[in-house]
C-alpha cells in the first residue's frame, strides 16, 4: 500500500511538471507572436485604399449648398459661422452668363487633426521653389457647378472667418492659393498677380478675404522661429512606403499648422528643404489605413541635428477618423 502511494505520489509530480511546461510553452508561444510575429498579422494597405479613405475623410467635411444665379449677390453660411459672399452676376458656364440653380460645394479646415485625415497640410512654397510650415487662419475650398460642369467667375468672391476660429487675430495673415500635384499633394502658393480688390485684412474680430478662384485658398503667414535650421528623416514601418502612409509634423505650441515630410528616398521619408528648427519640440505622427481605419503612431521629439526617427508597426494602434481628429487636435 505504501509502495502504491509513492507511484501516484510521483506520478502527480510528474503530472505537475509536464502541465507547469505546457502552459510556460504556450506563455512563450503567445508572447512570440506578440511580439515577433504581430507586423506579420498587419497588412500595409495598397495605395487605393489610403487614397480613399483620406477622400472619405474629405467628403465627410465637405459642405453643399445651392442657390439660385438669378438672385444675383449670394450670401451664404458655414456650419461653422464663415460667411461667403459670392456675386452670381460674375459666374459663367463655358463662357456664357449662369441661371438657375448652382450647386456649391464648400470645405473649411482649422484644425491639425483634419489637415491629416483630409492630407491637406501648411506647406508654402518659398521663393526658390523650397517648401516650408505655414501658420493658417482656414483652409478653404470652393467649387460651384451647375449641371456637373464647373463653374468660373471674372470677380473675387468674399468670405468672413471669425478669428474665434482660428486661435486669436493676426495683422500679418497674407492670401495663399492651393496648388495640387501629380500625386494629389496640396501646397500654398502665395498670392500675387491680383487686380482690383484683393488680399485680406483684419477687422474687428473677423478677418475678410477676396477669393479670386474656384478651388483651395488659404490664410496665412510663414512660421517663424529664429534658431538654426536642420533637415529630418523618419523610417516608416517595413511595407509602408509614401503611396501607403505619411508622416506629419505637429508643432508643439503651434494649433494651426501642420508640416509633412514629402518626400520618400531609401527607404525614408524627409524633410530635405532644411527648414525645422533645432531644438524644436513637437510630435511626428506615422498615418496609414487599415480595413477602412486609421492606423496611427505618435513620437514626441526634440529636433537635433540631421535627426533620424524610426517607427515599428508594433507602436502603432488603430482609430476611427473621429478619435483620431481628436487626438491629433489635442497634441501640445
Amino acid at each position: 500500500m505504501k509502495h502504491l502511494k509513492t507511484i501516484f505520489g510521483k506520478l502527480s509530480l510528474i503530472a505537475l511538471v509536464l502541465t507547469t511546461l505546457i502552459l510556460l510553452m504556450l506563455t512563450l508561444t503567445s508572447c512570440s507572436l506578440n511580439d515577433s510575429d504581430y507586423s506579420a498579422l498587419i497588412t500595409p494597405p495598397s495605395a487605393q485604399q489610403f487614397a480613399g479613405i483620406r477622400a472619405q475623410s474629405l467628403e465627410n467635411i465637405t459642405q453643399h449648398f445651392e442657390f439660385d444665379a438669378d438672385d444675383g449677390f449670394i450670401t451664404l453660411t458655414t456650419d461653422n459661422g464663415v460667411d461667403i459672399y459670392i456675386d452670381a452676376n460674375c459666374l459663367s458656364k463655358n463662357g456664357n452668363a449662369v441661371t438657375g440653380t448652382v450647386a456649391l460645394e464648400y470645405v473649411e479646415i482649422f484644425k491639425k487633426g483634419n489637415m491629416i485625415t483630409t492630407n491637406k497640410p501648411t506647406m508654402g512654397i518659398m521663393a526658390n521653389g523650397d517648401k516650408a510650415m505655414l501658420v493658417t487662419g482656414g483652409e478653404f475650398y470652393l467649387e460651384a457647378s451647375q449641371d456637373g460642369v464647373a463653374l468660373e467667375t471674372n470677380c473675387p468672391m468674399r468670405i468672413k472667418v471669425p478669428t474665434s476660429l482660428t486661435g486669436g487675430d493676426d495683422p500679418e495673415m497674407i492670401m495663399w492659393q492651393g496648388i495640387i500635384d501629380e500625386n494629389g499633394d496640396l501646397a500654398w502658393e502665395e498670392e500675387t498677380d491680383i487686380e482690383g480688390e484683393a488680399g485680406v485684412f483684419l477687422q474687428g474680430e473677423n478677418y475678410y478675404a477676396f477669393v479670386q478662384n474656384f478651388g483651395w485658398t488659404n490664410i496665412d503667414r510663414f512660421f517663424s522661429d529664429p534658431r538654426p535650421k536642420t533637415t529630418i528623416k523618419v523610417q516608416p514601418p517595413i511595407g509602408y512606403t509614401y503611396e501607403n502612409s505619411a508622416v506629419y509634423l505637429s508643432y508643439d505650441g503651434e494649433d494651426s499648422g501642420l508640416a509633412i515630410l514629402d518626400t520618400f528616398d531609401n527607404g525614408l521619408f524627409s524633410e530635405h528643404y532644411g527648414q525645422i528648427p533645432i531644438g524644436l519640440e513637437c510630435h511626428i505622427v506615422f498615418v496609414t489605413e487599415d480595413n477602412g481605419q486609421w492606423r496611427y503612431a505618435i513620437k514626441a521629439v526634440t529636433i537635433a541635428q540631421n535627426q533620424i526617427t524610426s517607427f515599428i508597426i508594433e507602436e502603432s494602434t488603430i482609430a476611427t477618423e473621429a478619435e483620431l481628429i481628436s487626438i491629433v487636435n489635442n497634441l501640445p
